[in-house]
């Protein structure tokens, strides 16, 4: 079985058990992830591989870690991830990428991810939930990060946090390569 069949599979039981486990019906979580009902169907069935920000969707409308949604072992409380079993979500044919390192839900979920950014490429995204708050710390290059339409450089070796309930956008605008790590902490849903 390929790493994506596994992957999909595990992403169709993990949203299942949480959506049950949340007490959420198919119209339920559709509505809080802004995706329609058919796609978590697919999704729930194992019939397509949705996209990061389905996927991110789905995780921040059940309160629950992309890491949480697409784990295939139960581990004990420590839980090693070899370099080789980081599941890569985003790249670019010119080379950027990110890098899901580890997760957990502590209280809420919480992320980290290792990222490249090719000069000239940038990564949007939607508005995460209200309390959630990201952090990146650049190793190589300039990173720059607009929140809500504000643009905020963070040069290389500085590290910044954002509340991310606004729309974000992480962005290479320099000449060479952008290094960082981010962390995601996304507050319990009640």
């Amino acid at each position: 079985m390929s790493d994506l069949d596994l992957l999909t599979q595990s992403l169709a039981r993990n949203v299942k058990r949480w959506r049950t486990e949340r007490g959420f019906t198919l119209e339920a979580l559709a509505a809080r992830a802004g995706v329609s009902r058919g796609m978590l169907i697919q999704i729930e069935q194992a019939r397509t591989n949705p996209s990061l920000g389905t996927v991110v969707k789905i995780g921040d409308a059940l309160g629950v870690s992309i890491t949480t949604l697409l784990d295939y072992e139960q581990g004990p409380r420590v839980r090693i991830v070899p370099a080789d079993q980081a599941v890569r979500l985003w790249h670019t044919e010119a080379g950027s990428y990110n890098r899901l390192l580890a997760g957990t839900e502590a209280p809420g979920p919480l992320e980290m991810w290792d990222w490249r950014l090719m000069p000239g490429e940038g990564s949007p995204s939607d508005p995460h939930p209200a309390g959630t708050v990201e952090l990146v710390h650049v190793i190589s290059g300039d990173l720059t990060i607009t929140v809500d339409g504000v643009e905020h450089l963070v040069p290389e070796g500085a590290s910044a946090s954002f509340e991310a309930d606004a729309p974000h956008v992480y962005a290479n605008e320099g000449e060479v390569p952008v290094a960082m790590v981010m962390a995601v902490s996304v507050p319990l849903v009640h």
